[in-house]
């Protein structure tokens, strides 16, 4: 009689690299066209509720938003992008945390 080796088999799973803020490890504020606000008041939002932003890379990112329909605006911790996000969304802006 033969004997066969024994085979053990193991489960692999996928890693999920992606930002999450359940993580802790980062987050990011998307903000999305709604064609409803003027450029300058998207502007005034982002330069009074992101931190280090200013006229100039709002105007760039104000741009991007209107021509490719989104844009992220901010990167880090995910306390700080969840309070972001809800300030922009106070201003009527559509934004998305991921």
């Amino acid at each position: 009689m033969t004997t066969l080796p024994s085979t053990e088999v193991k489960e692999i799973r996928e890693e999920d690299t992606s930002l999450r803020t359940r993580d802790g490890f980062g987050a990011e504020v998307i903000v999305h066209n709604c064609d409803c606000h003027t450029y300058q008041q998207v502007i005034d939002l982002f330069c009074r509720y992101i931190p280090k932003m200013n006229p100039e890379k709002a105007f760039e990112l104000a741009w991007q938003i209107d021509h490719q329909g989104s844009a992220q605006v901010y990167s880090g911790e995910p306390k700080t992008a969840e309070e972001i996000a809800k300030k922009l969304a106070g201003g009527g802006l559509r934004v998305e945390v991921r």
